[in-house]
């Protein structure tokens, strides 16, 4: 690993406010970020993603690549569900380990924005139909740890049949809104778009930076009530995400060999859920412990992504 490479991403602006906000937590400072305007903040951090892809696909011809890459996010995001549920189940019950293994196959677009930015920093761009290949990738993970619930807990009655479930994986907000900014972008005139350019992409730095800093204290927060749980969950929220980003960042070599599209596949793979997944479990699986898979996605994946995962994967593509 080039640790050149870590180091730059290590004092990257955007995750030492990250770092500041898990400090803020620790110290007990009365620092917060209204609720109102964080969740402005994540609407336009969806918003800006969806968008710019939109309009890079619009410049884009539909061809082979983006058709392998949307069946290959669809593979690996009802096949990582598939293994991991049966590595949990030996250690919890039905329902944890299906909502565990629901929120490591889905993916997070707080990941996404903080690998995009990463690849800005590497000056790399990356293909506009990855926004489209992430929010596809939201649901099948969902389907398949239902389908598994449903399969092996003989005395559990789920609460929402899978027909309930499909459809509230796809109208969540957040997915909502990023299909539909990409569908925005692709249909959208591009002179018409250059006009919100300032909005999409100047300021988009700036909102992630302080995005990061409430997602520092929210996982602070989280962490400490998730140690109770012990070490095995622990070693599964940062192993098998690093597992599935290297093994995905070598294997997306049979799909593209762009470097950004490539790095895009790895750190889907490597992210977990933890606003899509969560909001569908509490249909599908009332059973199961929000204070397992919340606090394993956000206080222990999400930072081990941002810090030392995103180099890992990085120089196994370019090394492979």
């Amino acid at each position: 690993m080039d640790f050149h490479l870590l180091i730059a991403n290590l004092t990257n602006p955007t995750l030492l406010f990250f770092v500041l906000g898990i400090i803020a937590t620790i110290v007990k400072s009365d620092l917060e970020i209204p609720q109102a305007s964080s969740k402005f903040i994540s609407l336009y951090l969806l918003f800006a993603i969806g968008f710019k892809g939109g309009q890079e696909l619009a410049h884009s011809h539909f061809n082979t690549e983006i058709f392998l890459s949307i069946l290959f996010g669809l593979a690996i995001a009802s096949l990582i569900p598939l293994y991991t549920f049966f590595i949990l189940k030996r250690k919890m019950s039905v329902s944890d380990a299906g909502a565990v293994a629901a929120t490591y196959g889905s993916v997070s677009a707080v990941t996404f924005v903080s690998a995009v930015a990463f690849l800005e920093a590497q000056h790399l761009n990356f293909g506009g139909h990855m926004v489209a290949v992430m929010a596809f990738m939201e649901s099948p993970s969902i389907i398949v740890g239902v389908i598994l619930m449903m399969k092996f807990d003989k005395e559990q009655k789920q609460k929402g049949n899978l027909k309930h479930i499909v459809q509230h994986s796809f109208t969540n907000g957040s997915v909502l809104l990023i299909l539909g900014s990409l569908v925005i972008g692709l249909i959208a005139d591009s002179k018409q778009a250059e006009g919100i350019k300032p909005f999409t992409t100047d300021i988009f730095k700036g909102f992630l930076a302080i995005f990061l800093l409430e997602m520092g204290m929210v996982t602070a927060r989280r962490f400490a009530a998730f140690r109770k749980y012990g070490l095995f969950l622990s070693l599964f929220a940062i192993l098998i995400p690093a597992l599935n980003g290297s093994l995905v960042a070598v294997l997306s070599h049979y799909v593209t060999n762009d470097t950004g599209n490539r790095f895009i596949f790895s750190i889907l793979a490597a992210s977990a859920s933890y606003i899509a997944v969560p909001a569908a479990m509490r249909l599908a699986a009332p059973k199961a412990d929000p204070g397992l898979y919340i606090p394993m996605a956000l206080g222990l994946t999400f930072p081990f992504n941002i810090t030392v995962g995103m180099p890992i994967y990085f120089a196994i593509i370019q090394h492979s």
